[in-house]
């Protein structure tokens, strides 16, 4: 099964984020739209593993305070398009939390940066800077693993449990 670590939305910023993608078709921009079941903000990619019972335990071992996570701007990577969180202490200290937990548990990741967004469209292209960056925020208690898979042709995010 294909996993990732990551922050669910609450309602309130996912309706923000789909206003936000409403505007953006009005305005004629094209590409993969997120569904708004699947807007998130992966802490860590993980992918393919057997069994998530590592994950789960290694998960276990992780310790936050509740914090604010608030939307930011809008910005790119090359064809997608997403939506940057302000900068913030409490994030950042949890996804290195994650990540060392992973490490410790040798669970393999994408070890990339971390670089918090919620990614709104793939393969986008059109004039997207016409439209202001959604606003929104939460208080982030929870912290979920996910399960990716493709059912009827559409890809589905399923939380395994959270932390």
């Amino acid at each position: 099964m294909r996993l990732f670590i990551a922050i669910t939305l609450s309602e309130e910023m996912k309706a923000s984020a789909t206003g936000a993608m409403h505007a953006l078709k009005k305005a004629g921009v094209k590409g993969n739209y997120s569904p708004s079941a699947n807007l998130h903000l992966t802490l860590a990619f993980i992918g393919e593993m057997e069994n998530a019972a590592p994950v789960k335990e290694a998960l276990q071992t992780v310790s936050y305070k509740p914090f604010r996570l608030s939307f930011s701007e809008m910005g790119t990577f090359g064809d997608i398009l997403w939506i940057g969180v302000k900068g913030n202490q409490g994030l950042n200290g949890l996804a290195k939390s994650i990540r060392t937990a992973l490490d410790a548990f040798g669970i393999g990741y994408d070890k990339k940066a971390f670089s918090p967004h919620i990614t709104l469209i793939r393969k986008m292209n059109g004039p997207w800077k016409s439209v202001p960056a959604p606003r929104g925020e939460m208080i982030v208690k929870k912290v979920s693993l996910m399960r990716s898979e493709v059912k009827g042709g559409r890809r589905v995010y399923t939380e395994i449990c959270a932390v």
